[in-house]
Order: structure tokens, then sequence, then C-alpha cells
């Protein structure tokens, strides 16, 4: 509910928090949505909320992605409209424009009027906080596929100390942790522009595990060879050198650090710890 929302970031002083605490929920709810139209008979979750919502990557993210896995089924707008009578009745000012189904990834939008406005984040009430949505309806071969129970909790302590505590249930059919690798490899090796956020996600995959996750090679394969990308995939390492040798720290660090749960993290993105990960 709106008003519930409302309640979760009232003691929050950090806009950027606030913000990103906001976005989340409403991704949620959106993921819920999904889950009781079986979307996921049709999609899976990928993307880096996908690692947040399912292995706590402790940054937060903005767009909901999803890979076609099953076009049998895959009703975008029958998905949409439902999103939208489900935040109307929890008495969210919502609008859902009409899917771009004009590229092989299709796009959606889900926006809210109000919301930023009744949380001290916006000075006029039609200001909007939106979540994308992507589609890749021709996805590169190769993804392992799980299905995985996420109960998504949301606390706060509001005036009097007492705790909140609100949740949302829902089943995620996603990719496996390697394939999302394989992703985020691919994503940061062929974007021509920098984002941080996919420097701190590899720092992040490269952390996790001893001994050390390896990307799906396959699917990374398959997805260099659907971008036109000349090199193999088990040869990723030396792709990442390359660009890390060329980026400015700064940039990456400026981008990432209004995402993530600690900022003072972001200091820790140097290319001296990034090579040695390599």
């Amino acid at each position: 509910m709106k008003s519930e929302v409302l309640m979760l970031v009232e003691n929050i002083h950090d806009p950027a928090l606030k913000l990103n605490l906001l976005r989340e929920y409403l991704q949620a709810f959106i993921l819920r949505s999904l889950h009781e139209s079986n979307a996921f008979d049709s999609l899976s979750f990928v993307g880096g909320t996908a690692l947040r919502f399912l292995h706590g990557l402790p940054r937060f993210s903005e767009d909901l992605d999803f890979s076609l896995e099953q076009p049998q089924g895959y009703e975008i707008g029958t998905w949409l409209d439902k999103i939208k009578r489900d935040l109307t009745f929890a008495n969210f000012q919502v609008e859902v424009p009409s899917v771009n189904d004009r590229k092989t990834v299709h796009a959606a939008w889900v926006r809210t009027s109000e919301l930023l406005h009744a949380a001290g984040l916006a000075a006029m009430p039609q200001q909007k906080l939106s979540i994308k949505l992507e589609i890749d309806t021709q996805p590169p071969a190769g993804a392992v596929l799980e299905t995985t129970l996420v109960n998504r909790k949301f606390l706060a302590a509001p005036p009097g100390n007492t705790s909140v505590n609100r949740s949302l249930m829902f089943a995620l059919r996603h990719h496996d942790l390697p394939s999302l690798f394989a992703g985020k490899i691919h994503a940061m090796s062929t974007r021509n522009y920098l984002k941080g956020r996919d420097w701190y996600d590899l720092v992040w995959f490269r952390t996790l595990h001893t001994p050390r996750i390896e990307p799906n090679y396959v699917l990374l394969q398959n997805a260099l060879q659907q971008t036109s990308a000349n090199w193999p995939a088990e040869q990723w390492t030396g792709q990442v050198r390359a660009k890390l040798a060329a980026l400015d720290i700064k940039v990456l660090r400026g981008d990432v650090a209004p995402f993530l749960e600690r900022q003072t993290d972001a200091e820790l993105l140097t290319k001296e710890y990034i090579q040695q990960l390599l």
C-alpha cells in the first residue's frame, strides 16, 4: 500500500537512500504482480536487480530486465494492465504507457506520480518515479534457469520506535549465478560508455566465492556472437583489462556511489584492486 511504503521511508534523511527504497518497493510490487500473472512461465529475471533480489547484491538498481525463454504465453500488455490495476488498488497514482516493441528488446514503463512529493523528494506532485521493464525477445542460447521463492522484506522504525515489517513474497524464474555473470561480462565488455555499476558488480562477483565463480561460457560466447564481438569468451579478462586501463576511476565511483547501501564502498573501487581480482 502507498501509506505503508511512505511509512517505511519517513525517518530516512538521506534522499538517495529514500529514493532507492521507494523504487525497490515498486520493483518488488511489480515482480509480485508478474508472478501472479504467471509471467515467469515465459520470462526469466536477469540483470543487476536480479542479483540484488536473489543474491543480496549490496547496491540498488533502477530497471527490471527479463529474458524471453518461451514465446508461448508472452502477454506483456495483459501483464502491464494487471500491474496498473494492482498499483491503483494500492492507492498509487500510476500510468503505464504502451509497450515499445519496435526493437528486439521490448521496453515498458510503470510511472507513479505523487509518491516522490509525498516522500519529500519532489517539489511538485506531478513529478514521477518510473520503473523501466526491458524484455529481450531474442536472447542468446545457453542460460541455465532456476526458480526461487523470494520474500522481500522492508523494515523501518516510525515515530515511537515501533518496528514496521512489511514483506512481499513471490516466485521468480531466473538465470543461475554463472549465467548472470556471463550477462554482466557481456554488457560491460561491449558497452560503449562507462557504467560504474558494471565494475562494482564485477568486484562483487569476483569476491563472492572461493574458488571464484566462473561465467557461463556457452552463454557468453553466444551473446558475443550475437553482437558481433569477435573474441573467445574464455578471454574475457583480457577484454576487461583493456577497458580498465582506459577508464576514469572518479567517474566510475561517482556513477555507482548513489546506488550503494554503503556509499563509502565506492572508494574500494581502484584500478589496483580490480586488476588483482582479474
